[in-house]
């Protein structure tokens, strides 16, 4: 019995049945299939397909196999289901060696295993419980599976193992495919905004000489032809600034990022980022726009405004409630941010057992205590607005003090979902907010920005009033419900000890 066989024992027995193939003068790797419809549209249109009686060419993986005497029943599946996100591609094919002959009919019954993909001509019909179903009349082998699926060997069920072949969970699990198409309807949702709201979707470069637009530590590269060491981008933001100053008024860019840091539900080294600038706009427009287009993003991906997350469910359709930063700071903490010094914010965090770092300056001091006093307090969609100066060196100073700048988070649920802000377009502050992070690097922080005298230089061009926004796959992870990681392809994981 094929349960009593190892790995190794059912690869040995399918490499006979590949020699047998070739034997008989069999192409094991086809180039080309004949295949005349998707098994989608015809389950789709089975009855009108059926009826015409046309002859019909299939093609897809064998998902199951059941002999009996001289018929065959096999489920194949080719996919199709996936382009058109509903109906099935699956459906079962009829062997019968009357119809098509004893030779072919033992070499199926011989060489073809589940996980094998073939091609099958034949008629439509209906068996006696209702099955749609091929009565087969020719077939060829297009791909032959040296391996077995999972769930007919030893199954799939680590989640390290289904991230690590995910090719396997894929064919195993029709839900997982379910989220990767529902992940490829919200890149497509969140395009079509864009573009109907006036935006032009650009590209801009992922090897940075200067790493800048986010706190976070850049991977390092080299580049042999000139010579030079060079960054993978943390943020395609200040790039795309350099487009509004060059006169682009609404620019986006939806595209691959990469950050130096740890791994958790929220995390990946490695994800697509939408970022987006609208010139002559301050964040109080740009939160109106980012509103609308959250809800019709999850709309469109979910086709629901609500959906469940750790137990709750989450609303987008409401109105988003704007969340003072200084006030809900002030509220979990006790601790005022117009008058705490930083030495009172490390007193704090001391007290209250937050790791933090001896390097931190004001900033990170406050974002880090946030993250474990405030943020999971915010359960429901909103923004939060207006955070002290120290968090943001690239945002405009609030023009009603100085003190903070005109910034905006997405958050719910306890997570940070997206952030915006007017755009700082002072080339004198921004030189200065700069030299704060060189200063702050100098003294250990990873994560500081860099000096990037090429952008300030832009800035003293003029750059008009700005406002921009991004979100990342993050944000398709928390309305799916899922650690961000299992929302990726093919995340990248430890090596097996």
């Amino acid at each position: 019995m094929i349960l009593n066989m190892s790995l190794e024992d059912i690869r040995e027995a399918r490499l006979e049945k590949l020699d047998k193939l070739k034997k008989a003068g069999i192409d094991p790797y086809q180039a080309k299939s004949l295949r005349t419809h998707g098994i989608a549209q015809v389950v789709a249109d089975f009855d009108k397909l059926a009826e015409e009686k046309q002859s019909l060419v299939l093609a897809g993986r064998v998902m199951a196999k059941r002999e009996q005497g001289g018929l065959a029943f096999v489920d194949i599946d080719d996919g199709s289901a996936s382009l058109t996100r509903s109906g099935s591609g699956k459906i079962q094919l009829l062997f019968k060696k009357d119809d098509i002959g004893e030779k072919s009919f033992d070499m199926f019954s011989q060489t073809v295993d589940i996980g094998d993909f073939i091609e099958a001509s034949g008629t439509l019909f209906k068996t006696k419980r209702e099955e749609k179903t091929l009565a087969v009349t020719d077939y060829k082998i297009l791909t032959k599976s040296l391996l077995p699926l999972p769930e007919k060997w030893h199954g799939l069920e680590d989640v390290e193992e289904k991230l690590r072949r995910r090719y396997l969970d894929l064919i195993m699990d029709p839900k997982v495919k379910e989220l990767f198409i529902k992940k490829s309807v919200f890149w497509q949702a969140t395009r079509e905004f864009l573009l109907n709201e006036g935006g032009l979707e650009v590209e801009t470069p992922i090897l940075e000489r200067i790493p800048g637009g986010a706190d976070a530590e850049p991977f390092k590269t080299h580049m042999n032809a000139l010579g030079i060491d060079l960054y993978l981008r943390i943020a395609p933001e200040l790039n795309l600034k350099r487009l509004s100053v060059g006169g682009f008024e609404k620019v986006f860019e939806i595209g691959r990022i990469f950050r130096n840091e740890g791994i958790d539900r929220e995390h990946l080294q490695d994800y697509t980022q939408m970022e987006m600038y609208w010139a002559y706009a301050d964040y109080e427009e740009l939160m109106k726009t980012v509103e609308r287009l959250v809800k019709h993003v999850v709309h469109r991906t979910l086709g629901s405004y609500s959906h469940p997350y750790q137990g709750k469910t989450i609303d987008w359709y409401a109105d988003w409630k704007k969340i003072d930063y200084f006030e809900v700071f002030k509220k979990y903490t006790g601790l005022s941010l117009a008058e705490v010094s930083e030495k009172d914010l490390k007193k704090y965090a001391e007290n209250e057992k937050i790791n933090i770092e001896k390097h931190m300056g004001r900033g990170r001091l406050i974002d880090v205590i946030f993250k474990k006093k405030v943020r999971a307090h915010l359960i429901e969609p909103g923004f939060l607005i207006l955070p002290p100066v120290d968090i943001e060196p690239l945002a405009k100073r609030y023009s009603a003090d100085p003190s903070r700048v005109e910034r905006f988070q997405i958050v719910a649920c306890g997570s940070e979902l997206g952030k915006g802000f007017s755009e700082l377009n002072d080339p004198i502050d921004q030189r200065e907010r700069f030299e704060e992070q060189v200063k702050l690097g100098k003294a250990g922080d990873k994560e500081a920005q860099r000096m990037d005298e090429d952008f300030v230089e832009a800035l003293e061009y003029g750059m008009p009033p700005t406002a921009g926004f991004a979100y990342s796959e993050r944000l398709f992870a928390f309305i799916m419900n899922k650690p961000v990681r299992e929302t990726a392809f093919f995340p990248l994981m430890k090596p097996r000890s």
